[in-house]
């Protein structure tokens, strides 16, 4: 009995032991936390600030200068974790931001910072960097210059003020555009980002360069949402848009701008045959630009009695290479926006697409759709895509 309490007592005294022991662990790791978490604060302070005295307090410069010139309405940092080995620390951060007069909730991404202490015993910033994996923002890739316009601001890195200033004008064309197809029911506004390279519009994306070789622009930002909606960001491949023609630029921009305005009817149960080409509707309305000469892989198709079976699917869409596919895609769901618009009217071809979006999932959405605003059926409005598709390109 009595060698049966002793073995008791020393497992109680283990486990009291063992509780102390992770309590103080915590305690320092909560400590440490909240140190950093004060700093990280009075850094996001000088940021919104512009003050660049006050953000060297908190440690290293190197970053400020390079976004300095970028119209922040507000910069949080939020510490999710802490790893301090000795003197050093490494944080875990959320950073949340909103640029002056477009984004009505912020951009959320997540970044490492590394810290040190000073001789009094106060962490400090050593560095900041994009997490693994998480997309680079404008100016890790250098000075970020702004331009803004009426309706656009416009961030570049490597870029000229001329030229900046040229985006800025075809960004604030493109959104009275949008609002005469679309409605006004949107920010009607953009943020256009564009970068020094194509390494460097793909950094912003957080994916290898060659996803986007050949496309001029990408729109990022989150479908389906109707309050509090996410930032929006145009991101511009310097390259491929670069060897545009002016009309062909104002037509990807408004576009990327139409993806801007339609975000909060997009969602799951939209086909990309169907926000791409609205965009595309949208994009070439005014232009002039006849069938075949905006769409010369369809153009191709149908005078090589070669019509698709079907409209395209979400994979045909993958930047796979295939650069002939991707445009036909493009081209198909351009002339099946451009269909309804011509035979049901422009009014529809915006009912029809937000009827579409309401839905929660795919399944049985366009069908739906199809039948209470176009009175057709998946079926029937097919086999008159074709055949428009020949009438369009004879």
């Amino acid at each position: 009995m009595a060698g049966r309490r002793w073995a008791s007592g020393v497992v109680v005294l283990w486990m009291l032991l063992g509780s102390l022991v992770a309590c103080g662990e915590r305690d320092v790791t909560d400590a440490a936390r909240d140190s950093v978490q004060r700093v990280l604060d009075r850094r996001a302070e000088a940021v919104v600030a512009d003050d660049a005295a006050a953000f060297a307090r908190t440690g290293t410069r190197t970053g400020f200068e390079e976004l300095a010139a970028v119209p922040f309405a507000d910069w949080v940092y939020r510490v999710t974790g802490v790893e301090r080995a000795g003197d050093r620390a490494t944080a875990d951060v959320e950073l949340s931001y909103r640029i002056e007069g477009h984004d009505r909730a912020p951009v959320v991404v997540r970044r490492t910072v590394r810290l040190g202490l000073d001789a009094s015993g106060e962490w400090y910033v050593a560095s900041e960097r994009p997490a693994a994996k998480a997309p680079e923002q404008l100016w890790d890739q250098g000075r970020v210059e702004v331009v803004r316009g009426e309706h656009s601001t416009v961030l570049g890195v490597g870029q000229s003020d001329e030229r900046l200033r040229a985006f800025a004008g075809m960004a604030d064309r493109a959104v009275p555009a949008v609002n005469r197809a679309w409605g006004t029911e949107w920010p009607r506004g953009t943020v256009v980002l564009v970068p020094e390279s194509l390494e460097g519009m793909a950094g912003l994306l957080g994916s290898p360069a060659s996803s986007y070789r050949g496309i001029a622009a990408v729109t990022t930002g989150e479908t389906g949402t109707r309050a509090h909606a996410p930032a929006d960001r145009i991101i511009l491949n310097p390259v491929a848009y670069g060897v545009l023609g002016q009309s062909g630029k104002q037509v990807v921009l408004t576009h990327e701008t139409t993806h801007v305005a339609t975000r909060a009817h997009t969602g799951p149960a939209t086909p990309l045959w169907l926000s791409e080409g609205y965009a595309d509707w949208v994009g070439y309305l005014g232009s002039g630009r006849k069938p075949s000469d905006a769409a010369p892989e369809l153009w191709r198709a149908v005078s090589e009695d070669e019509i698709p079976s079907g409209l395209p699917t979400d994979e045909d869409f993958a930047f796979t290479g295939d650069s002939a596919s991707l445009a036909q895609a493009y081209e198909s769901g351009w002339m099946a926006c451009r269909m309804i618009a011509d035979r049901w009217g422009e009014a529809k071809l915006g009912e029809f697409y937000r009827a579409v979006g309401a839905h929660e999932t795919r399944s049985g959405a366009v069908e739906q759709a199809m039948e209470q605003v176009l009175g057709t059926s998946p079926e029937e409005f097919t086999a008159q895509w074709q055949e428009y598709l020949r009438g369009q390109f004879d």
